[in-house]
């Protein structure tokens, strides 16, 4: 019964300990540097985060499953190429860049899903095949050279405003919703966690194992794309490597905010405030003047320290 207990308090401490870690080391950064608060920086904050959030969101859906996708910075970069492609001045309207590249992205998640279910190799080993072939693939297509001149409309997509408020943002913010509602209140939702709970019992008990894998591999493609989209325009050029490592940041996002690596937990809200942690010691340390290679210390021990809290808390 005691071990129950801890183990429920631990669960709580999970859900809700990193939002309040969140507020603390915010109003922390406000007392220590003023420049931190400010409209424009809080803008920049959410502009950065809102690719990694993208990634966070799409794998997010993968973990819970019980999976995992490493392919994500390679998808970045492929749909980012494509997106490019189609993207220059005088040629095609915004909409085909970013048709193409969308569909680019749901081909190489749907690709993935395909190769786990029907083979059963394990999600890491075909998503690491999966990023090499993602990586090789936007070098073919660009033949090595960044794709520039792109046009103004597609450039506004990552780095124009609406109603004052960067699009990345507004990209991010209708991302969230979206995810949320398929996380929490549809049935591929509840599958989602039933499978990731345990996948033997959702098999027996009717749920189609192979297709829920399916769908949350292909959204996490989906995801993927938006992301590549909105790099390739916010630098306003389609670069083959772009993406390196933003599948290491994602899967930390997701995992800082609470969804467990064995899969059958984890929510958007906690997903997106991992980001933005991440996003704001990010900036903390741009603010104080602290070399950027104690951001991966930071990060490293605050990863170790959610997988054991996540350890912990299911008796393990």
């Amino acid at each position: 019964m005691v071990k129950n207990n801890l183990q429920v308090q631990f669960r709580n401490f999970r859900q809700y300990g990193i939002f309040f870690a969140f507020i603390i080391i915010c109003l922390a950064l406000a007392l220590s540097t003023p420049q931190f608060f400010t409209v424009s920086n809080l803008l920049n904050i959410g502009t950065q985060v809102s690719i990694n959030a993208l990634l966070a969101f799409g794998v997010t859906f993968v973990i819970i499953s019980g999976g995992i996708d490493l392919s994500l910075g390679s998808m970045v970069a492929v749909t980012g190429v494509v997106a490019a492609t189609f993207a220059h001045p005088d040629t095609y309207s915004v909409a085909v860049p970013i048709f193409i590249g969308l569909v680019a992205g749901l081909a190489l998640g749907a690709f993935n899903g395909v190769v786990i279910t029907k083979s059963k190799v394990p999600p890491f080993i075909v998503t690491l095949g999966t990023m090499t072939i993602g990586r090789g693939l936007a070098l073919i297509l660009s033949k090595g050279r960044p794709i520039s001149n792109l046009s103004d409309s597609f450039n506004f997509i990552g780095g124009g405003n609406l109603f004052g408020i960067p699009f990345p943002i507004v990209v991010l913010i209708l991302a969230f919703i979206v995810c949320s509602v398929i996380l929490n209140k549809t049935i591929l939702g509840r599958y989602i966690y039933a499978v990731g709970g345990n996948e033997q019992a959702a098999r027996a008990s009717g749920i189609r194992v192979n297709n829920v894998k399916m769908w949350v591999y292909t959204i996490c493609g989906l995801l993927s794309a938006m992301g590549g989209i909105l790099l390739t325009s916010r630098i306003t050029t389609g670069q083959p490597n772009a993406g390196a490592g933003f599948e290491l940041d994602a899967i930390a996002a997701a995992i800082i905010g609470g969804t467990s690596t064995s899969g059958g937990t984890g929510t958007m809200s906690g997903t997106l405030i991992g980001a933005l942690l991440i996003g704001v010691i990010s900036n903390s340390l741009d603010l104080l003047n602290v070399t950027s290679y104690y951001q991966q210390v930071v990060m490293g021990a605050i990863i170790i320290g959610a997988v054991v809290l996540d350890s912990i808390g299911k008796g393990k």
